[in-house]
Parts: structure tokens; sequence; C-alpha cells
């Protein structure tokens, strides 16, 4: 075949879905068919399981989304009779399809002009899109039953595509498989990527160089659609960049949360392109010295970031129809989750004057949180709420015989208690949902009140580290914000971070919060190399020796490791319970996708015995 004859113009696109929703979802698909044959397109290529929707978890196992799924199928293949384009698609298939009574396969079907060409099924067995069994599974050449007709399906095949040999590219967000063991580079022209990739930071970069390097690699064309708005946003964010690729030359890609759409015509040429070199999030990428803040290191741009946050927020504000209550304290937590949700009510395209902001003062509140809690939403735009809860939380402490003038941790979580009871109840009047603003190092350490401020209805901030937290709003502060605002935000971020719960002395707080548990950006290195590295205590202590030598004695990152494994081991309870909220880094604390897997009475002896 010569090549050069056959030019191709591949779409690569991202239906805005509802999850479960099989018949709304094959309308929006149907909708992208009719606009690439429009453009007249070769190839439409969308996301894994969008027929369903990619976050369905153990709805796949069901009977009647299977059902529903291959009825919207039917649909889909009627509606391309007409059509020249052929269509790359996913949805789930089970046991009647492969007569096995235990598996449900993640599946990519091709199909053009009224006919299935095939069944891809993912080469992991798949309990859901994002977690996959450990056994790999072989697919010897078959066929399934499908209206009357046997169908191919098996992990092996090419499909013709106007001249272009086409391969689905079998990987799962979690799992991939080298392509030099499944086909050899002389045969393969085009790749397709189905996917779900979640987006977390840099994961826009690292797709860019993955696919560079894997089109670079094969001399061939990458095409990769990945799942975006509509999917559940419980604890990923899905943000529809789709890219496409040809011989380590990036033709066209859509902007993440845009609206999932690049279309490019590929030409057959023999450019070589180099790969790019990866760097480490330890490293500063052109020398050996460890980086003291690899979270932020992982965040190069915060654009990223502050969008994974808004659009888990506004998917979830969409789907419920509520709006948007949170708790101001004038600190830098709440301050980065409500400029968060000013930009989710952005995305929606809603008034911010529709933001319910409270901010609630106590015996802990010095006069500068409270003026900044002010300020932070006049400056935004946004009418702030002041409910003083003093004369709420002494009637409670007598209510319990608590002792007058008995400043414990009774006293403490009072508070904290009283503010998340008071937000509740609002949101309950106006038609809300509360956002949690606690941040991922506080999750780690375990500094949350249990059912106070540890819990929330969405959580933004639960996939930030405190120091990409402070990395962000300085980034706000830096570039997007008007001169009141700039203002207020450097205030804030001059603030000393410190819960409020005790009384002011002369003013002034009395509760440092890093006097007591340690500075937080030892801390988040801690939960980097524990968390997402698995290092030993002693490898640990080693490298934050070696990165924050000029700020910290050995005895100090020693305590402070010691603080950090005890709290992160004792408070496992607290994040085993955890509001929904988006993973942003390449670390979550949650129980559910993926995260911190760990009992709550595990035992942290070996590892302080280590150091």
């Amino acid at each position: 075949m010569n090549k050069n004859i056959h030019n191709l113009r591949i779409v690569t696109a991202t239906p805005e879905i509802k999850v479960a929703n099989c018949q709304h979802n094959a309308a929006k698909i149907i909708e992208l068919m009719e606009k690439a044959e429009a453009e007249q397109a070769h190839l439409l290529i969308l996301p894994e399981l969008c027929i369903t929707g990619s976050t369905c978890g153990d709805l796949f196992f069901y009977p009647t989304l299977q059902n529903s799924a291959k009825e919207a199928l039917n649909k889909l293949v009627e509606a391309s009779k007409n059509k020249n384009v052929a269509i790359v698609a996913g949805l789930p298939t089970s046991n009647i399809y492969t007569n096995n009574n235990y598996e449900v396969h993640n599946t990519i079907v091709v199909f053009k002009q009224g006919q299935i060409l095939g069944f891809v099924p993912k080469p992991f067995v798949c309990s859901s899109p994002l977690v996959c069994n450990s056994g790999f599974k072989t697919f010897a050449m078959q066929s399934i039953p499908w209206e009357g007709e046997e169908i191919p399906f098996t992990a092996n095949q090419n499909f013709t595509i106007n001249g272009w040999e086409l391969n689905i590219y079998c990987k799962t967000s979690k799992c991939s498989i080298d392509l030099s063991a499944a086909w050899a580079a002389d045969n393969l022209t085009i790749i397709v990527n189905p996917s779900a990739g979640p987006a977390l930071a840099g994961s826009t970069k690292r797709r860019q160089q993955a696919a560079k390097e894997l089109s670079a690699k094969y001399q061939c064309v990458y095409v990769e659609a990945n799942a975006g708005w509509g999917e559940s946003t419980t604890d990923y964010v899905f943000s529809g960049h789709n890219i496409i690729v040809n011989k380590g030359e990036i033709l066209q890609e859509s902007q993440p949360f845009g609206n999932g759409w690049a279309m490019a015509d590929v030409i057959f040429n023999h450019t070589v392109i180099s790969p790019p070199k990866q760097s480490d999030s330890l490293t500063d990428g052109t020398s050996s010295v460890i980086n003291q803040h690899p979270f932020i290191c992982q965040c190069q741009d915060p654009e990223e970031v502050l969008n994974i946050q808004a659009v888990g927020l506004a998917s979830r504000l969409k789907h419920t129809g509520l709006s948007a209550v949170i708790g101001i304290s004038g600190g830098l937590d709440s301050c980065l989750a409500l400029l968060v949700t000013v930009r989710a009510y952005e995305f929606l395209g809603k008034p911010v004057s529709d933001i319910h902001a409270i901010t609630m003062p106590c015996f802990g509140t010095t006069e500068r949180t409270k003026t900044n809690a002010h300020r932070l939403c006049k400056a935004l735009g946004i009418h702030c709420r002041e409910i003083d809860i003093h004369a709420s939380v002494t009637r409670h402490l007598k209510d319990i015989n608590h002792p007058e003038g008995l400043y414990d941790i009774v006293f403490e979580n009072s508070q904290a208690r009283m503010r998340t009871y008071v937000l509740m109840d609002v949101a309950n009047q106006v038609s809300g949902l509360v956002v949690g603003t606690g941040s991922l190092s506080e999750l780690a350490l375990g500094w949350a009140t249990y059912n106070g401020d540890h819990m929330s209805m969405y959580a933004v901030n639960s996939g930030v580290p405190k120091t990409l937290v402070r990395h962000l709003v300085e980034y706000v502060a830096r570039t997007h914000a008007s001169d009141e605002l700039k203002k207020v935000l450097e205030s804030i971020l001059a603030t000393k971070v410190s819960p409020e719960l005790l009384p002011t002395h002369n003013g002034e707080t009395t509760q440092i919060t890093e006097d007591v548990v340690g500075p937080y950006e030892l801390h988040d290195f801690f939960i980097f190399c524990h968390v997402q590295m698995y290092y030993r205590p002693t490898n640990i202590f080693a490298l934050a020796r070696s990165a924050f030598a000029e700020k910290y004695t050995a005895e100090e990152v020693r305590h402070w490791l010691k603080t950090f494994y005890r709290r992160f081991f004792s408070q496992q309870f607290k994040r085993n319970c955890l509001p929904d909220g988006p993973q942003v880094v390449n670390v979550s604390l949650s129980p559910r996708s993926g995260g911190v897997d760990m009992p709550s009475d595990a035992c942290m002896d070996s590892w302080l015995a280590e150091l």
C-alpha cells in the first residue's frame, strides 16, 4: 500500500455525558457523529466507556446498565448508517457476550455505516475503569453474538480506515501495556487510545510528553480521547484533554476543560522526533538538588490545578442544582476554597453574588481574620453573612457541664462542630451544598475535628497539600487580583496558620498550628515520600536533611518525622469517611478510587523503631 496517497482526517472528541444515562449519552454522541461527518472526517475517536460514563463503579456489574448500554450502542450503529465516518467508542460488556460468569469487560467498539467492525476488550479485567485486578487477561481470537451476527471480540485486531491500519491501545488509567509486546512497529500506522485519565496537577504536560514519546518511538500516529464534563467528581475530575500526534509532533489537541474537540489531517511522513526527557519531582530537573516542595514541582501550571478544583465543584453543583455555602475564617484554606468556588460559578455562568459566604466568630477569632473574611468577600463581589456563635457554644458547654475556664479539647472542638452545624442548617435553608475547606496536609495529620471541619458536602481542598494551597493563593494574588483583592490576599498570606479556637491574648491568637504539629513544608515533603514514593523512614530522614539542611537541624527533622508517623497512622479513621473531593496531585488520601488504603488500627511501631 502506498500510504502517501491516503490522507486521514481524524477527530477526537468528548461528549458531555450523564453518568449511567445511556440514552442521553447516545444522543450527545450522535451530535458529535453528525459534526464529524459535516467536517468530512474519516475517523471519530471517543473516550472509553463513554456510552455509560467511566465513573459508574459497581453499577457496571448491574444487568440494567449493561442492557441499557447495549440498546444505546444499537442506536449509535443505526445512526451511523448514512455516514462515512468510522467511530471508536466504549461500553461495558458482560458475561452475556464472553460466557464468563465473573467478568465485566471495559470494551472498545469500532463501527461504521451501520456495521460493528469489532469489539476490543481491555487486556485487564476491571472491577471499575480506574481499579484493575492484578491478573493479566489474554484473549484468543473469538467472536460474540450481536443482533444475529458474530462480531470479533479480541484484544488484537486491525481495522482499516480509508487505507490506514488502526490498532486500539489497550490501556487503562492505572495500567499500561508495552506496545512492543503486542504489535510489530512495521505494521502500525495509527494507535488509538480511548481513555478516562483523571486530571491531576501536571497531567496535561505528562499526557503530551507520553503521547509524543510513544508516537516517535513507533513512528506512527497516536490519538487519545479522554473523559470530561459530566463524569462523577467523587474523587477525580476529568478534563476532556484530547490529543492527536504524528511521529512525535502534536498536530492538534483540545484545551483541558474546554469543548473536548480536536481535529487534524494526517499525512504519512518520515520525520523522526526525539522523545523528550522526564524529570523527577524530587529534583529540579537540572541537577541533583532535592526539591523542598515536590507538590509545587508537580504543579507547574496553577491554572490547571484551580480548574480541576473548580470544575469538580461546578459539576457537583450542576448535578445537584444546589448553591454553594462556605464558611470563611479569614485564613488560607477557606480563602482558596472561596476563590475556587468563584471560579466554579464562572464556569457555570452563574453570578457569584449567589454564593452564601458565612463567617462565624467565637472565642479565638482575631480582629484581623474577621476583617479579612469580610474584605475577601467584598473584593470578590460576595455578601459575607456574620453569625456569632459565642452564645451557642457557651450554652452547649453549660449543657454538658463543661467547667468554665477549662480550655481543653472539648472547648476547642465544640466550636468547630458548631460551625459545621450552622453551615449545614443554612445549607438546608437555602437549598445549598456545604463546600469543605480543609487541605490534604491537615487530613494526613488528622488536624481536623471529627464531624466538625472534617465534614462537608464537597471538599474542594482535600486533594491540595498546604504548601500548594499557599502557592495557589500567591498565584491568584500575583496574576488575577484587583488592587483590593491583592491587598487582602497578601494579608491572609502573611497571617500565621491557626484554628483560632483558644481565647485571644491582647487581641492576638495564642494558638499557632505549626508550633503544635510542625512545619507544613516538612510534612508535605514527608507525605510525598511516604505516600507516593513508599520510602523507608531512614530514606525520608536523609532526603529531608539534605533538602532542608539550612532550615532545620537533624533533631528537628527527626522530631517532626516521628510526629508525622504518629499522626498519620492514628488518624486514618478520619480519612476512611472523607466527603467527596477532587484529587489534584499524584497523592490521594481518599479511601475510594485508589487512594491510601490502610486499616484504622494499623500499628506504627516498625516505622518509629527505624528512626
